[in-house]
């Protein structure tokens, strides 16, 4: 089994992996708010090369992940005409169990959004 936190991001309008997609993983701690722990850009399969956080560096907490998928929609060629509401998707999620896996794909169009546990 993997360890540690992975992401995926497809874009539903194209049905296709969203390429260069900024993104930000943040660990929140009450005392200091949202640290950044990690951040990359997306492939042309919309994945992060490699895990966001590896499995010893992944504990139990909150974390939040951002998509910056505005920027991603404004360069694409086949939503030029149809404009996002999105500029920035934050999804915040807990981490149970030390060291395991996490998987949080982004599916993603201009109008609509949906993430899940993947595995």
């Amino acid at each position: 089994m993997k360890r540690g936190l992975s992401t995926h991001v497809l874009d539903t309008a194209a049905g296709l992996p969203a390429r260069d997609v900024r993104i930000e993983l943040y660990r929140l701690h009450e005392e200091k708010g949202a640290v950044l722990a990690s951040s990359g850009l997306t492939d042309s399969d919309g994945r992060v090369k490699g895990a966001l956080l590896a499995g010893d560096d992944l504990h139990p907490g909150r974390y939040e992940i951002r998509f910056y998928i505005g920027e991603y929609f404004r360069n694409a060629s086949h939503t030029r005409f149809m404009p996002t509401i999105w500029e920035v998707i934050p999804v915040r999620f807990a981490v149970e169990e030390d060291g395991g896996h996490y998987h949080i794909p982004l599916l993603a169009s201009p109008g609509s959004y949906t993430t899940y546990r993947g595995s």
